[in-house]
């Protein structure tokens, strides 16, 4: 127990001195930039005055960054919360305050989820990183990474009809109890001989700042070169694009060079046609420049967590990739702008 308020200054002064990260991320983001439209959720106007008042928005959407940053589960932030010091002071939560418990959290991600508004949100903060000086420089990168999701026990025939786009028949046979646990949209991918279940987060990053400057959240079997077109940024001040060699395809090729980018893909072998020792040092070249976006990839799984996602549905798994993507440039963001001062 703390004696008095001297003493709780104290402990925060020392979890200072261990460099909370938390403090510089709370210093360096304006949090305000975003209520315009995180109030946007709650314009349904109250049947009643009648009732407590709900949490403030920004506060509940610097739980839900919490969460992405600290990969925790809505039951697990409630207590991390009211345990951590850190966590409540980043949120402006004194000893003494109401702490949103993981119900209230879910509801406020639905809610999120099912207006789409993480998209805008990340939009907005995007606007935001171009208008501070951190436009998209020195070319664009683009990758997928995968998003495991709990793998399904359906049967034979169920999996085909989930592929063949019956899945509400098929989910009309279940119980609600069964309905809620099954994800219909994920779905089955191999790579490097191994088989995941999930979905795929598809992003563009910039090679100057390695922000995430666009992302697309599909199911896990749709090919990386699907959503190539649609990630690409006529903005950055750079005609140049990396990729790995999953991207490389005439067709892709021709429409780079027709939309006046320059291409820096991978070049992959064929069975009879191995790799010549210069498309190799050339691949070498290459991925000195397009290891940037794996660097992202292994601070998400680092820092957030490179376990399953645990959510049913691709609304629920777009909403919570999307904060993750947010996530990073927050965090990424505030550590350029505290190297700078």
């Amino acid at each position: 127990m703390f004696n008095g308020l001297f003493d709780l200054q104290i402990r925060l002064d020392r979890i200072d001195k261990n460099t909370d990260p938390l403090v510089t991320l709370n210093k360096m983001i304006d949090w305000e930039l975003f209520r315009p439209v995180l109030e946007s959720l709650r314009d349904k106007p109250r049947k009643s005055n009648a009732g407590a008042k709900g949490y403030d928005v920004v506060l509940m959407f610097k739980a839900l960054i919490l969460q992405s940053l600290y990969n925790l589960s809505d039951e697990q932030l409630e207590y991390q919360i009211l345990d951590r010091l850190s966590f409540s002071r980043f949120l402006g939560i004194d000893l003494g305050g109401k702490v949103p418990d993981f119900t209230t959290i879910w509801l406020f991600r639905e809610s999120l989820s099912k207006s789409g508004f993480e998209r805008k949100l990340f939009d907005q903060f995007d606007g935001y990183l171009r208008a501070s000086g951190f436009s998209a420089r020195k070319g664009q990168i683009i990758d997928a990474s995968i998003v495991q999701t709990p793998r399904q026990r359906n049967t034979r025939q169920e999996n085909q009809q989930i592929k063949a786009g019956e899945a509400k028949k098929v989910r009309k046979d279940w119980s609600k109890a069964k309905n809620a646990q099954k994800d219909t949209d994920a779905r089955w991918t191999k790579k490097n001989c191994k088989s995941y279940f999930g979905y795929k987060n598809h992003v563009q990053i910039d090679v100057k700042h390695k922000l995430i400057r666009d992302y697309d959240v599909t199911a896990a079997n749709v090919h990386d070169s699907q959503v190539f077109d649609s990630l690409l940024d006529a903005d950055n001040t750079s005609a140049d694009v990396w990729a790995d060699s999953a991207y490389r395809s005439e067709d892709s090729l021709e429409r780079l060079a027709g939309s006046g980018y320059r291409e820096h893909i991978q070049r992959k072998g064929h069975r009879g046609h191995p790799l010549s020792e210069r498309e190799k040092k050339g691949n070498r070249t290459r991925s000195t420049v397009r290891s940037r976006v794996e660097h992202i990839f292994g601070v998400q799984a680092m820092k957030m967590g490179n376990t399953i996602l645990r959510c049913i549905g691709q609304v629920r798994a777009r909403c919570k990739i999307g904060l993750r993507n947010l996530a990073y440039n927050l965090d990424r963001y505030s550590m350029l702008t505290a190297a700078k001062g």
